[in-house]
């Protein structure tokens, strides 16, 4: 089974419903036989490349009541993220753009397959919500990539140049393809979409729905009674 999640790495929802699916599948026998492949999505396109505000300041700015108002709204998805076993710094993360994170983690999947990418998502989610890095800085993202196993100079080129950004377009034209208005959203073999950060029972009850799906039972009809067959012991005749 493939599941394909389209997320953005400053999605404090998609973090929590990365923990979430990892919940699920612990008690998922066919957990194993789960592919999981990360796609692209950008919550704020138009964030700068060079931070001048917080989360919480810009928060605070958009709905008002400054950067103590922001600072409130990240209390209470910090408490659910507590809940789910992480401690954030999310008060501290910057406002960023993300199009060179997305970049990285298509290298990753390119070169090192569904594993490597998923554990570059985990050390840029990480990265951004427990430590309060800046994901934009190339330096930061060089050291996050290389620390997950990928090739220094490979990061190097991605980075000095706009390779890969044609997939990541490509990914939030599927998404919008997909009706998806936000994230994170879940596909599973491209025929089940789940929206949202699910609680871990929903996610299981579609894991097992998906997989029923993809193995279609047959339902055997009795035939006449002289009907003949063969058998592990031969055929009689």
């Amino acid at each position: 089974m493939r599941i394909e999640i389209w997320s953005d790495v400053v999605c404090p929802w998609c973090y929590i419903g990365k923990r979430r699916l990892e919940t699920a599948l612990a008690g998922f026998e066919h957990a194993d036989e789960v592919e999981i492949v990360w796609r692209s999505f950008q919550l704020d396109p138009g964030a700068p490349q060079e931070p001048v505000e917080t989360v919480a300041e810009s928060l605070g700015r958009k709905y008002g009541g400054g950067a103590e108002g922001g600072k409130q709204m990240i209390d209470r998805v910090e408490a659910v993220a507590a809940e789910e076993g992480m401690i954030w710094r999310h008060h501290e993360s910057l406002r960023v753009g993300t199009m060179d994170a997305h970049r990285l983690l298509h290298l990753a999947l390119h070169d090192g397959g569904s594993r490597l990418q998923g554990e570059l998502k985990e050390a840029l989610f990480s990265a951004y919500f427990t430590e309060a890095r800046n994901i934009a800085d190339h330096g930061e993202l060089r050291r996050i990539a290389v620390g997950t196993g990928l090739d220094g100079d490979a990061v190097d080129r991605v980075l000095g140049s706009q390779e890969y950004a044609d997939e990541v377009w490509a990914d939030i034209s599927q998404a919008q393809a997909y009706g998806a208005s936000g994230v994170p959203f879940f596909v599973l073999d491209q025929k089940f979409g789940v929206s949202g950060a699910q609680p871990a029972e929903t996610l299981r009850q579609v894991l097992d729905r998906a997989w029923a799906g993809r193995t279609p039972t047959v339902q055997v009809l009795a035939g006449a009674p002289e009907a003949q067959e063969c058998g592990p012991d031969g055929c009689a005749v």
